[in-house]
């Protein structure tokens, strides 16, 4: 029979979820799917970076949505926030890091606790599940680190989804309880692995919560269960 501190500790985690779900619905009412977001538990996670190799590099872009891709790495390093005010290049930016890992440079443990710096320090907002849904398992990370895995990131683009952009002009307003917006970003994650120097690569595209407060930098809530366009 389950404790009742875990029965406890699963409701807390519950209403978190509920409200985060909650939060963001009051912007992207408009935006299909959303609902589950409200009730994770039972959907499907967002794509997770393929268990081949990782990034050597923390790789976060500053592209404009209609600019070149461009990927800016930092082999063998973490990956640390930018301080920016604008919720697309934050996005890119922390699209980036997601796609990105190095099993030759650092542990699971240290991969994971660098991508909850990224998330934002108001605690009934931050989704810190959603991110570790996208780190692999330390059992699959110490598989990939005897390959000498690691994965780099490009970005192609970020924008505010459709939805979104018409939700607020319809409600400007709405966004002002918690400042969150949400942000889907395009690119390519590509792969190297021990006896596979040219690797692969294959597309990628995420939406993430991202929270601007005025004045503040942002911060990541989490990654949405599914792609919004």
């Amino acid at each position: 029979m389950p404790s009742l501190s875990s029965n406890l500790g699963g409701a807390s985690r519950v209403r978190r979820r509920a409200l985060i779900g909650t939060v963001v619905l009051a912007v992207l009412v408009a935006l299909a799917g959303l609902g589950t977001y409200l009730t994770r538990d039972g959907r499907s996670p967002s794509k997770a970076p393929a268990a081949h190799p990782s990034s050597p590099t923390s790789s976060s872009s500053a592209v404009s949505p209609s600019g070149p891709p461009v990927a800016i790495t930092r082999p063998r390093a973490l990956p640390v926030p930018p301080r920016t005010t604008d919720p697309i290049t934050f996005g890119k930016a922390a699209a980036a890091a997601l796609w990105s890992y190095d099993t030759r440079a650092y542990s699971q443990a240290e991969l994971r606790r660098a991508l909850h710096a990224w998330l934002t320090t108001e605690a009934k907002y931050a989704d810190a599940s959603s991110v570790d849904r996208g780190i692999p398992s330390p059992v699959l990370w110490k598989e990939m680190a005897t390959n000498r895995q690691f994965a780099t990131a490009t970005v192609n683009e970020g924008h505010f989804p459709n939805a979104f952009t018409r939700a607020l002009q319809e409600d400007p307003g709405a966004i002002t309880q918690a400042y969150i917006y949400a942000v889907t970003v395009s690119g390519k994650q590509s792969i190297v692995w021990k006896g596979s120097p040219a690797g692969g690569a294959e597309s990628r595209v995420t939406t993430l919560a991202v929270q601007c407060r005025p004045n503040q930098p942002c911060a990541l809530v989490g990654v949405m269960p599914s792609v919004a366009p």
